[in-house]
Order: C-alpha cells, then sequence, then structure tokens
C-alpha cells in the first residue's frame, strides 16, 4: 500500500470560493454549482467523485479556466481568473494547465509523437515530446498514428500531450469513462506515474468510486456542492483497482 503524502503543510496553488454556475435555457434555469468552496495544493492528487449532472466536470471547466462562473471566484497562486481577459485566460490554459478529457481528441492525420510536439511548440518550457511519451509507457508507438492504437493507447498520448509542457496543474475528466476495467487501470497508471515523477497537482473527476482510493483526498459532489470530504490514509495504487 502506499502511504499517503504529506500535503497538509504544502501551498494551496488553485482556491475557490463560494462557486454558482447557472445556465438558462429560455426560462428555465439550471444550477450547476451552488456555492462551491475548494482547495488544491502542490503535488496533490484529488478525486471528485460524483454521479452524472452532479456538477463535476463544470467545475473543471471553471477551475481550468474553460468557462466562467456566474458567482463567486477562482484564484491561481493568488491570481483571480476573473481579473483576467480571454487573452489572459488563454495565457493562463497555455502556461499552467493541462486538460484530459474521455475522449481524446488526437488529430487522426499525425502521428502520436506530431499529436504531442503540437503543445510543446507553443509552450514555454516544454519537454520534449519523446519524454512526455515514455514516461506513459509508449515510447515504441511514437511513430503511430490514432488509428493504429488502441483506445487506452490514445487516451495515454492525449495524457502526454497534456504534461509535456509542464502545467501546474493536470485536469482530467472521466479519463477511463470510455474505457474497459484493465485498459483504464494503464491509463491510471500512466497519471499515476505522472504525478509521481512530477509532482504535479492532479484532479481527476469519475462517477467510478473505485478509482477513489488512489487519491489523497476525495470530495463527493451531488446536485452542484461538495457533500463530502475526505482524506485516504493509505492509498491503493491503479495497479490493484479494478471494476
Amino acid at each position: 500500500m502506499q502511504q499517503m503524502a504529506d500535503t497538509g503543510v504544502a501551498p494551496v496553488i488553485l482556491a475557490a470560493h463560494a462557486l454558482r454556475k447557472v445556465y438558462r435555457t429560455g426560462e428555465v434555469e439550471v444550477h450547476a454549482l451552488r456555492g462551491v468552496d475548494l482547495s488544491l495544493r502542490a503535488a496533490e492528487l484529488v478525486v471528485l467523485l460524483g454521479a452524472s449532472g452532479s456538477g463535476k466536470s463544470t467545475l473543471l471547466n471553471i477551475l481550468g479556466g474553460l468557462d466562467t462562473p456566474s458567482g463567486g471566484e477562482v484564484r491561481f497562486q493568488e491570481h483571480s481568473l476573473g481579473a483576467l481577459d480571454d487573452a489572459g485566460l488563454t495565457r493562463y490554459r497555455r502556461d499552467h494547465v493541462g486538460f484530459v478529457f474521455q475522449f481524446y481528441n488526437l488529430i487522426p492525420s499525425l502521428t502520436s509523437l506530431e499529436n504531442v510536439a503540437l503543445v510543446t511548440e507553443i509552450a514555454r518550457s516544454p519537454m520534449q515530446p519523446e519524454e512526455a511519451l515514455r514516461l506513459v509507457g509508449l515510447g515504441d508507438r511514437l511513430q503511430h498514428f490514432p488509428a493504429q492504437l488502441s483506445g487506452g493507447e490514445q487516451q495515454r498520448v492525449s495524457i502526454a500531450r497534456a504534461i509535456a509542457k509542464r502545467p501546474d496543474l493536470l485536469l482530467c475528466d472521466e479519463p477511463t469513462g470510455a474505457l474497459d476495467s484493465p485498459t483504464g487501470v494503464l491509463v491510471l497508471e500512466a497519471i499515476e506515474r505522472i504525478h509521481a515523477e512530477l509532482g504535479t497537482t492532479t484532479a481527476l473527476i469519475t462517477h467510478n468510486s473505485v478509482i477513489a482510493s488512489m487519491a489523497h483526498r476525495v470530495l463527493v459532489m451531488r446536485d452542484g456542492l461538495i457533500c463530502e470530504e475526505r482524506i485516504n490514509k493509505e492509498r491503493r495504487p491503479a495497479r490493484e483497482l479494478s471494476w
């Protein structure tokens, strides 16, 4: 069993306070977030757990600067995201945040290496694309196109692309949602390896309660609120998980 890292003394690098998000369709209002408070500490791995519609993806999109809240504030290293214009939010996403989504969003006409290089060409201090792919166990798939890769391998390319720019935050939205258990475990092992070797603060959202056991902290969401927070005193390595 892995012992929990002492993240209690680590600095908070991202904090949200009283986040609200309301979507309006005609006269209908949907309250996706209802006043969420959240903090993420340096080198922490947090799982946001909840059913579909609980607000997990909305929260992650706001933390990553892909969406703006209807109320409340997000602060990254003491800077308010709400004070940034569109160009500032673009810089925040480009320089500080890596995204991994359920669907891989790879460019079919580019090799694994070329898909990752798209990010490293615009990053401030990137790692080599080859290095990123080796970190996720794909050092022998550099010249393969997405169609030549399994679903799990494609997802690992997307993880390599996300971490190649050395982000401060890695935000993962249901990264195993489209995968079977053995393949999903391989993807989780890649995320686990990245977290261990690079110390990247990682937030992973999932509806799968089994995955929660690999986190330092688990935040349970329901109806647009964080209704429970728990700390895993002992973490299970990804290789021991199955569902």
